[in-house]
């Protein structure tokens, strides 16, 4: 063994109240006092090691020192994976650190000390309004909990921070201790109270109060650092007391029994730290079987440590008078072999081991696998997601867990043909910056030389875990030698404005067949009638050819010359609805002369004096409206088109400033002709409208039904038809004396005419269905199978005023009607509430805040519906829903919540299957993910329904199997597999998948 205090590592005079080791074991960091703040000073561990190290000057003692906390630190802990480092302190604050790409290289303000690292706060974390004493990261760095003297214990989101999990509370005095549990069921704490209480992490309650070894311990530690073994079988407490003695208690977790303790310190013991290795040796001088144990350090206001095996009886080293004052923390490297502890009066010393001294250390593989054989299967390393940190209770659960795994390792992955480096943002973390070794070379017309400049991406500034601190890693050569960058020359001349040839020789030009001319442009004239249950009007758009993709077009800067030379249309002479296409190629000469550039240029400064009609151009650029067009493609993308199944109408109706609505009627001048889709694998129907037929002094109107181009059936009618909507079940026409007349299929009248308040302006028909909306803004809708009236004149002056403008309209297959309005919200009916409700609004803040755009689903689509009609040409892009809602993570789930119940009763109202179960599932797996158990549990309920009958009731419930045509029981069948996602919902399952079973 060795043992040595190294002087350099100081705070200039002042306590240092914490160290620790960071897991790579080049490092480590300190935390006490400062001048006049907190300080935190990461220091290099090589010199502390090799006294070659040490006296070398080249070598760097102090890596970083950070002095960001407002008053003394009082605990430093490096994360289980070296990324990121906590700290604690008096100013109520807990930090968390990660390195820095910039500010290496300058030096600390008031000294004379070198930045060789940078580290950065990148999360402040608020939660305590008291001193910060002790942290503690859980294994796989999941949570990370924080202790105070405000008499709480804060479990923080290892994964979100600055997202609390938890706040115990329990205590009734300073809480000075805190550890973590390494199989991650439980956590301890130790308190000024007299106490030491262990709490569970499935459901942050208290498991266990122990008091009685604590009952003659008085306040007079600073700190009270317990520890939990690594074999997870014991816990060794801080200040104890044994017939008026100081100890450090050992409580065993079976039954927190508190029978045996570490006795010798004769001061209060401040702090315990377990070497994080089971060691091994054969401790009997006559050899035998190697034995298991643990190795502990306890330190004391004694000023002394001792370092125990749990296979001895007596102490292995007791070192004496090591510190002036007490002893305050001690840290173990990840090796298990190195030792470095802290005092209060601002020294380290450190102590280095032998495998022959302790033991050897067991591998982390198999400790891991005598944790599962002893406690079960925990999850904590291969927990991806790290959102749970617990065991696995359930032989139900494991049993589908396994299978989920198998199913993983059995779909073959998709390899790509060339290997891909997995991308990651430390992806340039390991390698240093530098441009790129070769660089290209050109020369222009008039002979200068032209370096392709080379793009230098931005560095994030924050990197990942740091690397291993090596001394002799960085090589400095001198400014004097050669470059290294070879230079490609090429032979070629490139002209100003010109890409260089090494990227122009990879552009194709655009084939000229794929060039539309104007005269390819449709422009269809606007009409108010329906057509197939839908009736839009538009004004007149043009329309470009469906089916053609749309090509960028792309000139070089050159390609002007060309451009000047040819023939340009004035504004006076330019068609409204045609577009110029411009030529897709530009003839580039590799070579240009100086004088056909002066003469290019000459020309298009004469170009621009004068336009094509002689007259004055004007200076400067044109408007936006009378400029032309880059391209005559069309930009419509080749998407086929699929018939929706659901009716839409689309009008923009201008209201007048008035109390009474005043809708846009619609109209048929002459003629008019409706094709409506047939049954499955029948004929489609031709409805046709004929206005205005003279029979001597007389006018008629004729309205007829072919299929299949034979003529089946007409009426004639005696007032001019303004609009035809039908199905495969019957054929309605809407007059101008405010009647409406219904067919069936053979043209028989099945009602008499239906008189409205006045001409209509939606006119719909779905099925059986029949929407019909006045000019007035009244709402009528029937089910001509039943002949009865769903909704009854209802007025739509309850959504929209006068100003407001009906933008669509439409209704579904099942009969629910849908308003859009110009305010971008939809509204529909309820005939039961007899009250309109809102379907969508797309200034709601909780759909742009919502965070459920994570829990959809792996491998589902989003149906389409009459709900995602709404939303698909106007939902805004997820990844913006954290920059919205910065007010923290419990608000934030609130508006998820909201949102994703909200699709669900939408969904649901609208009668829509497919987009039911779509939005339920990912509500359920939103709140597994969020492990709100309260709600998941309401949600099992309704699916299950009731498991056993009542006697004496008569078979009737208010429970219904079936919800829009899905059994409910399957549907939880198909949700409860999710829940294995989470393991502190795993006694829920257990709960639902036995009584689902037991009814199956």
């Amino acid at each position: 063994m060795r043992l040595l205090k190294p002087t350099w590592v100081s705070h200039d005079g002042q306590p240092i109240f914490s160290v620790d080791i960071h897991p790579d074991g080049t490092r480590f960091a300190t935390g006490g006092q400062g001048n006049d703040a907190g300080k935190i000073i990461i220091w290099n561990m090589g010199p502390v090691r090799d006294e070659k190290e040490e006296k070398d000057e080249d070598v760097p003692k102090s890596l970083c020192q950070m002095d960001n906390h407002l008053a003394c630190v009082n605990c430093v802990r490096w994360s289980r994976d070296g990324k990121y480092l906590a700290s604690g302190g008096d100013d109520k604050l807990v930090m968390i650190w990660q390195t820095s790409r910039y500010g290496v290289g300058s030096t600390v303000f008031g000294s004379d000390s070198k930045i060789v690292e940078s580290w950065r706060p990148v999360h402040t974390l608020r939660g305590h309004s008291g001193d910060v004493l002790d942290l503690a990261w859980s294994s796989g760095d999941v949570w990370l909990a924080s202790c105070s003297i405000d008499n709480t214990i804060v479990i923080w989101n290892g994964e979100k921070f600055p997202e609390q999990v938890a706040v115990l509370k329990g205590h009734s005095g300073l809480v000075k201790g805190v550890t973590w549990d390494p199989v991650g069921k439980y956590i301890a704490s130790q308190s000024d109270d007299k106490s030491l209480r262990v709490w569970r992490t499935r459901d942050w309650q208290m498991e266990a109060n122990i008091t009685e070894p604590f009952q003659e311990c008085g306040g007079t530690t600073h700190v009270l650092r317990l520890d939990w073994s690594p074999d997870g079988n014991y816990i060794v407490s801080a200040h104890a007391m044994n017939n008026s003695g100081p100890t450090a208690q050992i409580i065993e977790r079976q039954e927190w029994k508190a029978t045996l303790d570490f006795v010798g310190h004769r001061k209060a013991v401040t702090v315990v730290r377990f070497n994080p290795m089971i060691l091994s040796k054969c401790l009997k001088k006559d050899g035998g079987k190697p034995q298991q144990y643990s190795c502990c350090a306890i330190g004391s206001r004694d000023r002394s440590l001792s370092i125990w095996l749990t296979a001895l009886k007596r102490p292995l080293v007791v070192t004496h008078d090591l510190f002036k004052n007490s002893i305050l923390d001690i840290s173990w490297s990840s090796s298990g072999m190195e030792l470095l502890t802290c005092s209060c009066d601002g020294t380290v010393a450190y102590l280095d081991f032998t495998p022959e001294e302790l033991g050897t250390p067991m591998p982390k593989k198999e400790v891991n696998q005598n944790l599962e054989k002893i406690y079960g299967k925990c999850l904590l390393e291969s927990n991806k997601n790290k959102t749970t940190n617990q065991i696995i209770e359930s032989a139900a659960l494991l049993n589908l867990r396994m299978k989920n795994n198998e199913e993983k390792n059995q779909t073959p992955e998709k390899l790509p043909a060339v290997p891909i480096k997995p991308a990651s943002n430390s992806s340039t973390s390991d390698t240093p910056f530098k441009p790129t070794n070769k660089q290209i070379e050109t020369k222009t017309a008039d002979g200068r030389r032209r370096i392709t400049p080379i793009f230098l991406s931005f560095q994030p500034d924050v990197a990942e875990a740091p690397m291993p601190y090596l001394a002799k890693k960085i090589q400095f050569t001198s400014s004097s030698e050669s470059s290294k960058i070879v230079v490609e020359k090429l032979d070629r001349v490139t002209g100003p404005g010109l890409t260089s040839p090494s990227h122009s020789q990879h552009n194709t030009p655009v084939p000229e067949s794929t060039a539309k001319s104007s005269s390819n442009v449709v422009t269809p004239k606007a009409s108010s009638s329906t057509i197939s249950g839908e009736s839009k009007v538009t004004p007149s758009v043009p329309v470009s050819p469906v089916g053609e993709r749309s090509i960028p077009f792309v000139q070089p800067m050159t390609a002007i010359d060309n451009k000047s030379q040819q023939g340009e249309v004035g504004k006076e002479g330019r068609l409204s609805h045609q577009q110029e296409t411009p030529k897709t190629t530009a003839s580039t000469p590799d070579r240009h002369s100086d004088k056909d550039y002066d003469k290019g240029k000459s020309k298009l400064s004469l170009k621009r004096k004068s336009g094509p009609d002689g007259q004055p151009r004007k200076r400067g650029r044109p408007r936006l409206k009378d400029r032309e067009p880059h391209s005559g493609y069309s930009s419509v993308a080749t998407t086929p088109v699929v018939p929706p199944s659901f009716v839409e109408r689309e009008t923009v109706c201008y209201m007048p400033a008035s109390s009474e609505l005043q809708l846009p009627v619609l109209d048929i001048d002459k003629t008019y002709s409706k094709q409506i889709p047939g049954k499955t694998g029948t004929v489609s129907i031709l409805l046709e409208v004929e206005n205005n037929i003279k029979v001597k002094e007389m006018t008629f109107h004729k309205f007829h039904c072919s299929k299949g181009g034979n003529h089946i059936w007409e009426q004639v009618l005696v007032s001019k038809i303004i609009a035809v909507a039908g199905s495969s079940h019957m054929a309605c026409v809407a007059c101008e004396d405010s009647s409406i007349g219904v067919y069936n299929t053979s043209g028989i009248r099945l009602l008499p005419s239906l008189i409205m308040d006045s001409k209509v302006t939606v006119f719909e028909v779905t099925g059986f269905h029949l929407m019909a909306v006045t000019k007035k803004g009244n709402l009528f809708l029937w089910n001509m199978k039943s002949k009865t009236a769903s909704i009854k004149n209802e007025s739509l002056t309850a959504i929209m005023t006068g100003e407001d403008k009906l933008v669509k309209s439409r209704l579904t297959p099942e009969g629910v009607p849908i308003f859009t309005l110009s305010t971008n919200r939809s509204y529909s009916f309820l005939p039961d509430m007899a009250c309109w409700t809102m379907l969508y609004d797309q200034a709601d803040p909780l759909q742009h805040c919502s965070d459920h755009h994570s829990s959809i689903p792996k491998g589902s689509i989003k149906v389409s519906g009459p709900l995602a009609s709404l939303q698909s040409s106007q939902e805004r892009p997820h990844h913006q829903s954290g920059r919205l809602l910065q007010s923290g993570h419990s608000l934030q789930q609130v508006s998820t919540v909201s949102y994703l119940e909200s699709q669900v009763s939408a969904s649901l109202f609208l009668k829509s299957p497919a987009e039911y179960k779509f939005w339920i599932t990912t509500y359920v797996h939103y709140l597994i993910k969020e492990g709100m158990e309260t709600k998941l549990r309401e949600i099992c309920n309704d699916l299950l329904g009731p498991v056993y009958k009542t006697l004496g009731s008569s078979g009737s419930t208010t429970w219904q199997e079936w919800i829009l045509g899905l059994n409910k029981r399957d549907l939880l069948r198909e949700i409860l597999p999710l829940m294995a996602t989470n393991l502190s919902l795993q006694r829920l399952y257990t709960e639902y998948h036995d009584q689902l079973e037991s009814v199956t």
